[in-house]
């Protein structure tokens, strides 16, 4: 098991402000991804393959590697107080638009209201399959993470963020493709070419981070003086002794 000590004061403060601006960075990444995912690109991977994505999936795996960063330093606990801070911002965002596509647009006003329907109209559909596919991929994501990292005991930090990640990913892909195809949002006949697509795109993009991921997990228990797989289990209750 790995063991828990107190940290002091001084830490308690850093620990508190890094864990706010990693959650601010996660669902910063969320909402946005649920209001740019209309517009799609392609991209020609030196001439291997050619991904056609949803430019919505470029800030995704943000949020992967953020709820593994947070998952591997502060804990299973505050990986999930952040995911549910996601789902509760994501839907206050949709709550926006909607008023914001309710109330009519002047006649000077460089968007109109048909504009403004069609690039946030679907926002309401989009959020709800979001969501969908993201309480499960990362509640997924956080469970297989910790169990391989009760598994190795704290060792092998590339094994579990990249198990958890390319499964979690695989079923938030799947997940929304499959929910916007039955809203009729995206046609069927896209369906797999976009699920292969995503897939291999999140894949490629959670190999590529993982030294990212090695450099912030070790950066973060320097600066926060942490032993070799100890956690932060509740920064707001460890406290030394003296106090």
């Amino acid at each position: 098991m790995v063991s828990h000590s107190p940290i002091d004061r001084t830490r308690q403060i850093r620990a508190q402000r890094i864990y706010l601006i990693l959650a601010a960075l996660f669902i910063c990444s969320l909402v946005v991804s649920n209001l740019i995912f209309q517009k799609f690109f392609y991209w020609d991977f030196f001439g291997l393959y050619t991904f056609e994505i949803s430019v919505g999936i470029l800030p995704y795996p943000i949020t992967f590697l953020i709820t593994d960063l947070i998952s591997e330093v502060y804990g299973k606990k505050k990986a999930n107080q952040v995911v549910t801070a996601g789902i509760f911002a994501s839907f206050f965002s949709l709550l926006i638009v909607y008023i914001g596509n309710a109330v009519p647009a002047t006649e000077w006003s460089p968007v109109n209201d048909s504009l403004f329907t069609k690039v946030f109209g679907a926002t309401a559909v989009a959020v709800f399959a979001s969501m969908m596919a993201y309480l499960l991929a990362q509640y997924i994501d956080i469970y297989i993470f910790h169990f391989w990292k009760r598994l190795t005991k704290g060792k092998h930090l590339w094994l579990r963020n990249n198990f958890s990640t390319f499964t979690s990913q695989f079923v938030d892909t799947f997940t929304v493709l499959f929910l916007l195809c039955s809203f009729g949002k995206i046609e069927w006949s896209l369906f797999q070419g976009l699920l292969i697509s995503g897939f291999l795109f999140k894949v490629l993009v959670a190999a590529l981070d993982t030294p990212i991921l090695y450099a912030a997990v070790y950066g973060l228990r320097k600066y926060l003086g942490l032993e070799f797989a100890q956690e932060i289990t509740d920064v707001n209750l460890l406290l030394t002794e003296e106090e």
